[in-house]
């Protein structure tokens, strides 16, 4: 695998992104349990437009290409910098590594440059959130040193 870089999205690459993330999201929360698929798209239209009502130029969210070397864009890594009372801390929303790139090591490589980034903003912490049903992420973050903060849980009561 070749060397990793976080480039700034482009205002083109944004409107793929988010085409696909929104979609992505919400087949996620139907697949989840938490959402029905009626309505599921739109649901997730306007959790992206609140989370970021200017797009790339978002104040706290930072939008990436994932570029690897000769393999160019690999895929997509978006964090945000909040605070909670005196502590700031960063909340990775999306990553996507594309499919013909996975199992390459991109995302975990993604993942050393995005703590890099996040050290040098003086902050100590990174959070996420990974459905139940992927197992594979869970894996991975559980491998990058991530710890089970919460577990959120659901019953479907039957008729």
């Amino acid at each position: 695998m070749s060397e990793v870089s976080l480039v700034p999205m482009s205002e083109r690459a944004f409107r793929a992104f988010l085409h696909a993330a929104v979609e992505n999201y919400a087949e996620e929360n139907v697949s989840a349990g938490r959402w029905l698929a009626e309505g599921a798209l739109e649901r997730s239209q306007a959790a992206f437009a609140q989370l970021l009502p200017q797009g790339t130029a978002t104040p706290d969210h930072h939008l990436f290409e994932i570029v690897a070397g000769d393999a160019g864009v690999v895929g997509s890594l978006w964090y945000g910098v909040y605070s909670e009372g005196e502590q700031r801390q960063v909340h990775v929303y999306d990553v996507l590594v594309y499919p013909a790139h996975r199992r390459r090591g991109y995302a975990a490589a993604a993942f050393a440059a995005m703590e890099a980034q996040v050290r040098a903003l003086g902050i100590d912490r990174i959070g996420l959130h990974v459905f139940a049903h992927n197992a594979g992420a869970q894996a991975l973050y559980a491998r990058l040193g991530y710890l089970t903060t919460s577990l959120n849980m659901i019953k479907v009561l039957g008729s």
